[in-house]
């Protein structure tokens, strides 16, 4: 393969939802560009792009896949990214270093939730976007219903450069408004045989092609002076247009084509080459410090490294982007965000497993390289003339976790090694030991995304694991005033162990103030403060620390064990053994023994006065609240409504967006340990959501009751 300069290279990322056929029509563009002499089949498991065993295995994709083919003297780098919600890490990094999206529609159903899915990560990214609506040979496929839909939810932008003359098994003909020519194909890997647009076809395809032209001619004052003269511009000038549209958003085109009989890919393949914007037509990337890097090849080398793989025999593999300079075979580079240095021994470009080896890539390129020492998704490497740093990927926030442990425990400490690994290759795979919860939480997007991951365990790592619901991060506070005192004493021969510490606990709230007088029984406890501490807590919360001491009745040294033996009992709360939080400690008086007296009797003493405190200032548990949106079509929204409720949920408010309905709610995360399984089982697969911690709030007396049982259940076995 020859070098290509910055201006002859084009980046896209090939995304929709699953079963829109995209690892089919990947396949179609190698075969049609040459890359392969014959197709394979996501059903025979011999596709480029699905050739991971797990992938095989499910005959869904689970990793994105960069290839490269050349086409009309450019370079299209494409990268065919999952479909599946619960492997949205993988499209989210491809997308990152796409110049382009490419959504892939299935023809059958039209725009659907994994469209939109896609569609917000795109905007988010700022990322221009065309259509290409696949499976048009389907029986069920309705192109004009399915452009209809596009231009219902996205708009006016929307524009339709083809449309096909019969859909269905009959598909083999398209009429493009671009060319303005009936091109129709007889066999498989043939070129189209072109002709004249039919007479009964020539008024709508007019009409269409003026459309084309009228957005076309708006991205460029020079092209709109022509249209205003002629009404009409050449078709590369049209070219032009659509180019400058698509890089700054202002056009979406639709095409169309069938993947699996390689009708009108060929055009698809043209119009790529021919239209999409190259990597120098695009806003320039932005490096941490926010300053602009322009895609310059004669500027010092800078990579940024946006996926790995790991392949049985060769270890992990590598994918970056040339963000400047041209990078050389050979070069020595230096890890920016780790300190390490790493030799480029190999650069290759890639198709799927197969790669062939380069001598140096442009800025703007993409490429994959092995055998690094420290390098993870997210590094950059520069030469030592160089300082950038590119923090590109944001991924998104899980949605469903498990507790994981190995069949025999002896295997905990290989387990951690081979998720770190994995966690490398997927960023969304996030593995946590939670010292709260005393377990191990793999989180992931879905139910499927964590059977993948225990997939891979079994078959490839041979590690035998097992998934747990995991516990609940609950919280412990009080809701009143209580005081206690506890007097610790021990004598065993010798100097013995002595403390006494007189205690109120009163609930912390941040701005409001603390009373000078306390009641208690008829009681009045005055409050003089010498000292205050407020500790923030890891967990959230503080816990207000004051000593009100007089008289020298507790010497001031005592103090910090006090506090030890607070903060000890606050992190294994009374009622659940959950952290416990906003909470203030007053201690107002208490004794001491000249002899007896050291730090680990009043920490003990505080200890359990502070236990016996809390238990008589009506504790409640806290509970974690998110905050959900659902994206649900408005069919299955009462369904989705009644489950939410089901499941403790408050109900925020319900909105439109792009064709589908959003429910806001705010529900206890105990209730969302399944709800991915759930909510795709009661739509069929049609709704996504995300969700994010709002707040911790009280939970239920029932529930509250139900958890201090079973908790004491526990602790007695």
């Amino acid at each position: 393969m020859k070098t290509y300069q910055t201006n002859e290279i084009k980046n896209i990322a090939v995304v929709g939802c699953s079963g829109s056929g995209k690892t089919t029509l990947t396949e179609a563009i190698l075969f049609e560009s040459g890359i392969i002499k014959r197709r394979g089949t996501v059903e025979a498991k011999n596709t480029v792009s699905d050739y991971f065993p797990v992938e095989q295995e499910y005959g869904y994709s689970v990793f994105s896949t960069v290839f490269q083919v050349e086409q009309n003297g450019k370079k299209l780098n494409l990268i065919d990214c999952p479909g599946a919600d619960d492997f949205a890490g993988s499209a989210v990094s491809a997308m990152t270093v796409a110049d382009l999206a490419m959504m892939v529609i299935n023809g059958q159903y039209g725009v659907e939730v994994g469209t939109q899915n896609c569609f917000r990560y795109i905007k988010k990214m700022n990322k221009p976007v065309m259509f290409v609506v696949n499976q048009v040979d389907h029986e069920k496929c309705d192109y004009d219903m399915v452009v209809e839909q596009l231009q219902n939810i996205y708009g006016p932008k929307v524009c339709p450069v083809q449309y096909p003359l019969q859909t269905g098994p009959g598909f083999k003909s398209i009429i493009d408004v671009l060319l303005m020519k009936k091109l129709t194909w007889t066999a498989e890997g043939e070129a189209p045989i072109v002709e004249d647009i039919p007479v009964a076809e020539l008024d709508r395809a007019i009409d269409m092609h003026t459309k084309l032209v009228e957005m076309a001619a708006e991205n460029k004052e020079e092209l709109m002076d022509k249209y205003f003269d002629e009404a009409d511009l050449a078709t590369d000038e049209i070219r032009m247009g659509a180019r400058l549209g698509l890089s700054t958003g202002s056009v979406y085109p639709v095409l169309c084509c069938s993947a699996a009989t390689d009708v009108a890919v060929s055009r698809l393949l043209e119009f790529l080459s021919n239209v999409a914007p190259e990597v120098d037509d695009m806003p320039q990337p932005v490096n941490a410090d926010g300053e602009t890097v322009p895609y310059d090849s004669n500027a010092p080398t800078s990579i940024f490294f946006f996926k790995t793989a790991v392949e049985p025999h060769i270890g992990e593999v590598n994918y970056f982007k040339v963000m400047s300079g041209t990078l050389k075979a050979g070069a020595d580079l230096v890890n920016i965000d780790r300190g390490s240095k790493e030799r480029i021994s190999q650069i290759f470009c890639c198709a799927g497993a197969n790669r062939v080896q380069v001598d140096e890539l442009k800025a703007g390129d993409l490429g994959c390289t092995v055998k690094l020492k420290d390098i993870k998704i997210g590094n950059t490497l520069n030469d030592k003339d160089c300082s950038h740093r590119f923090s590109l990927v944001k991924y998104p926030a899980s949605k469903y976790s498990r507790a994981i442990k190995p069949q025999k425990e002896s295997d905990m400490e290989k387990l951690m090694q081979i998720l770190n690994r994995m966690h490398e290759e997927d960023p969304t795979w996030v593995v946590v030991q939670s010292k709260e919860l005393r377990q191990t939480i793999v989180y992931g997007q879905g139910e499927f995304h964590l059977r993948t991951l225990q997939w891979r365990l079994v078959n490839v790592e041979k590690m035998l694991v097992k998934y747990e619901e995991p516990k609940i991060p609950y919280r412990e506070t009080i809701t009143k005033a209580a005081r206690a005192d506890y007097r610790h004493k021990k004598q065993s021969g010798g100097a013995g162990q002595f403390g006494e510490v007189h205690m109120i606990v009163e609930p912390y709230e941040e701005g409001v103030p603390m009373p000078d007088v306390y009641r208690f029984n008829g009681q009045e406890f005055k409050i003089t403060p010498k000292g205050t501490e407020e500790v923030k807590l890891d967990w959230g919360g503080k816990l207000v620390f004051v000593n009100s001491v007089v008289g020298g009745a507790i010497d001031a040294r005592f103090m910090p064990a006090i506090l030890k033996g607070v903060m000890e009992r606050m992190e294994q709360g009374p009622l659940t053994s959950s952290y416990a939080r906003d909470v203030r400690v007053i201690v107002y008086d208490g004794k001491m023994h000249p002899v007896d007296s050291n730090e680990i009797s009043f920490m003990l003493a505080g200890r359990n006065a502070f236990s016996e405190a809390f238990r008589s200032a009506a504790p409640k548990i806290l509970e974690p609240v998110y905050d959900v949106e659902v994206f649900v079509p408005s069919d299955k929204m009462g369904d989705v409504m009644s489950d939410l409720q089901g499941r403790r949920g408050l109900i925020m408010g319900m909105s439109s967006e792009n064709g589908y309905e959003k429910l806001s709610a705010k529900v206890p995360l105990k209730e969302l340990s399944s709800y991915s399984t759930a909510l795709s089982s009661l739509t069929g697969g049609r709704a996504s959501f995300i969700m994010s911690f709002a707040s911790y709030e009280l939970v239920p007396t029932d529930v509250q009751e139900k958890l201090i049982k079973e908790f004491s259940v526990k602790d007695e076995e």
